[in-house]
């Protein structure tokens, strides 16, 4: 028997459309409810689709249609949600904020005498285990070794270190942003996982990827979902002095009261 010219116009039109998906892998809802239509359109008389086929590819366009509406509606969902991050970010300007993060920044400034002032912002640091013994590794905006200082022993709690600006020989390094990484051992010899938070007031925000991350005044910036802390100006915490980096300059490392060093 010859080949019905009517099955064969089906045949081109489920052609064209498979021809026609240069940008997605699969049919979307528009190209699926064409397909079918074509498909009853151009079907053989003699040999009409199968009715419980035709129930089944219904069913099937049903469930596309409720997917891709779902799709839809996350997507606008996450993006309403990151726009009310920008907005909320936005209400940080101005404020002392605390982070996670392992960015310190190292400014200069002269003061009435002339003389140079340099400012280091602190880090603090977190360990929920006793260490032993451990080093503090300040990197440049390069990620090149500046400065290498013992950690020394400190038991479970939390902790502040301010780096005094100075690089392995003694030298005052330029003003700019640098990274601290802290690296702890245990009593048993093995690796103690060490969390570092820095503070700052923020200046403005900014979007990275599609996600909000806070300017600080001094260069730095911390994402928006890291913030654990949020002080107004003026604002003191209680009993833990959350140092901006205006202070002693010393390179010590030194207890915030909420742990002990051994």
């Amino acid at each position: 028997m010859a080949a019905s010219p009517v099955l064969g116009q089906a045949e081109q039109t489920f052609n064209n459309y498979l021809g026609a998906k240069t940008k997605n892998d699969e049919l979307d809802k528009q190209a699926f409810l064409n397909l079918l239509v074509a498909q009853l359109s151009h079907q053989d008389p003699l040999n009409p689709m199968d009715d419980k086929e035709f129930v089944a590819q219904l069913a099937q366009f049903t469930s596309l249609e409720q997917l891709t509406n779902i799709s839809t509606g996350i997507t606008d969902l996450n993006a309403s949600a990151k726009q009310q991050q920008m907005s909320a970010a936005v209400g940080f300007i101005g404020k002392e904020v605390t982070a996670s993060g392992y960015e310190i920044s190292k400014t200069s400034q002269k003061d009435s005498t002339g003389a140079t002032v340099n400012t280091v912002s602190t880090v603090y640091f977190t360990t929920q285990e006793q260490v032993n013994n451990g080093y503090i590794n300040i990197y440049d905006s390069e990620m090149n070794l500046v400065r290498t200082e013992l950690m020394g022993a400190k038991q479970p709690g939390t902790y502040q270190y301010k780096w005094d600006g100075k690089d392995y020989q003694g030298t005052m390094v330029p003003d700019g942003v640098y990274a601290v990484a802290m690296y702890g051992e245990g009593t048993d010899g093995k690796s103690v996982y060490i969390t570092t938070q820095v503070s700052g007031q923020v200046s403005g925000v900014v979007k990275v990827d599609d996600e909000p991350y806070l300017s600080l005044a001094d260069g730095r910036h911390i994402a928006f979902n890291n913030v654990s802390e949020i002080v107004a100006p003026n604002t003191s915490t209680g009993g833990n002095d959350k140092d901006d980096g205006s202070g002693d300059d010393s390179g010590d490392d030194s207890d915030s009261g909420t742990g002990s060093d051994s």
